[in-house]
């Protein structure tokens, strides 16, 4: 049975394939799957006038033997982030698409962006559809896996070109846990006011129940549990990215009552002016000790809450590394 090829265009342009129906594929040429010259030039063509003008493409060839299904998956503004491929015989049935997704972190603003398709793989309800959020935020439904450091890591250097795959658990809103495999890319862009901006582009590829995919993570990794289970009641842990002093994730539940998602009507997240060269003055002594202190940050509300900190270096790969704090709500 011919099967669905999804072919990534993270950079715009007509890129390499992440998959072949559930069986993630590392970046690997189009020809190492069609083999067949004049199927694979019908599906080169495709594929690019499926990225040209982000719509379906659908045509039989020209010997009349072959169906060639063309199907991009696009991202606000309208821009394809991949391409599923279908070529097969015109007496087959094209096959049932698998959830998938494009999304992107806009790494110089802090933004997350997920596609109406995300959202249907994540089971999102309709009054909870917010297409934004805050970086931080796009890790609350994700059950990482080993491949967690050197994500981050790459997160936090934002080097263009850098590409990352793997497969994470997601706890959809329903709380079915599926197998997602993700591919993503970082580019360095520039916007219609001229402004040079980093971001991750990437697709999620729900490839079946957690539990039936080896590679999918188990619900909690040993990292996480541990960490868990020394959280004292009231205790708050997080990671925050040194280089924009950004929250980058939250470790089991968030702070409840502050701003930390950028949400719609949410306020924006930020440190009380009078405490930012507290803050400064944290980040430099973390550079070779561990460090503590107290901060005002903004709350839904849109008051200020007092927070004791506890800070500790950690490190995500061999050169780069993040802050984890502890953090305790204060009267």
């Amino acid at each position: 049975m011919t099967k669905w090829v999804l072919v990534e265009c993270l950079s715009g342009t007509f890129g390499r394939v992440i998959a072949v129906g559930t069986a993630p594929k590392s970046f690997v040429p189009l020809r190492n799957i069609l083999r067949n010259p004049r199927s694979l030039a019908d599906a080169e063509f495709a594929i690019t006038e499926a990225i040209t003008t982000c719509a379906p493409v659908a045509r039989i060839s020209g010997d009349g033997r072959r169906s060639i299904v063309a199907e991009p998956l696009l991202i606000t503004p309208q821009r394809a982030h991949a391409v599923r491929l279908w070529v097969g015989p015109v007496d087959e049935p094209v096959a049932e698409r698998d959830p998938m997704g494009a999304w992107y972190l806009n790494l110089s603003t802090n933004r997350s962006v997920r596609s109406v398709e995300l959202l249907d793989l994540y089971g999102v309800a309709p009054e909870d559809r917010a297409a934004e959020m805050a970086i931080a935020g796009s890790f609350s439904r994700l059950v990482t896996n080993r491949d967690e450091s050197d994500a981050l890591a790459k997160l936090v250097n934002s080097a263009p070109g850098t590409e990352h795959q793997g497969v994470w658990a997601i706890r959809r809103d329903d709380n079915a846990l599926r197998a997602g495999h993700f591919a993503c890319r970082i580019s360095a862009e520039v916007t219609a006011s001229g402004r040079k901006e980093r971001l991750f582009r990437g697709i999620t590829h729900d490839i079946g129940a957690a539990t039936s995919v080896p590679a999918a993570p188990p619900p909690t990794i040993l990292e996480y549990q541990l960490l868990e289970a020394s959280a004292a009641p009231g205790e708050y842990r997080g990671i925050v990215n040194l280089r924009s002093l950004r929250l980058i994730r939250w470790i089991g539940e968030p702070m409840p009552d502050v701003a930390w998602a950028e949400l719609p009507g949410e306020p924006r997240p930020e440190v009380h002016p009078d405490d930012v060269a507290t803050m400064r003055t944290m980040g430099t002594e973390l550079a070779h000790k561990r460090t503590e202190g107290t901060l005002r940050v903004r709350r839904l509300d849109g008051g200020w809450q007092p927070v004791h900190l506890r800070v500790a270096l950690m490190a995500l790969d061999q050169s780069t590394t993040a802050a984890l704090f502890v953090a305790t709500k204060l009267a």
